[in-house]
């Protein structure tokens, strides 16, 4: 792994200029999980959330914060997409997420593939938390795991 920090001089942190860097085609695929209560999936395949259909509103959230990732990770440069994909596999104890983000740019988009399944994760999480609390408010089988990068390539 290099050990430079390319984001960051002696005058402070800043973006890494990329302007004499050639726009290529770039895709990222990255995933994530989400584990619920197994009658907590039933409703969701159910569509009996009251808060509305979970898998759309969250493909929708994660689409929306792919677009939005440079402002709201400050050292990510705003680019121009290609494409959004975001795939839902639901199992009986819990949901994984999956984004793919292509460009046609100057730098990858491994962090909008993440933002995307973040955010995603979070939207199912915030539709399903009035059925997930126990008695004490809390949430014991709720969990956000296994975030990561399956794929970062040029093509």
């Amino acid at each position: 792994m290099g050990e430079e920090f390319t984001h960051l001089t002696d005058s402070g942190v800043h973006m890494v200029e990329v302007g004499a860097k050639p726009d290529q085609k770039r895709r990222a695929i990255a995933s994530g999980k989400i584990f619920l209560d197994e009658s907590t999936i039933k409703m969701i395949q159910a569509e009996e959330i009251k808060k509305g259909n979970v898998l759309t509103t969250a493909q929708i959230a994660g689409i929306q914060a792919v677009k939005n990732t440079s402002s709201i990770i400050p050292l990510c440069h705003p680019l121009s997409l290609t494409g959004i994909e975001i795939d839902f596999d639901v199992n009986p104890t819990f949901i994984t997420c999956t984004c793919a983000v292509n460009t046609l740019g100057k730098t990858g988009v491994e962090m909008e593939a993440i933002t995307g399944v973040s955010v995603s994760l979070l939207t199912i999480w915030d539709m399903v938390k009035a059925v997930e609390k126990d008695e004490d408010g809390q949430y014991p089988d709720t969990k956000i795991s296994e975030i990561k990068v399956l794929k970062k390539e040029k093509i």
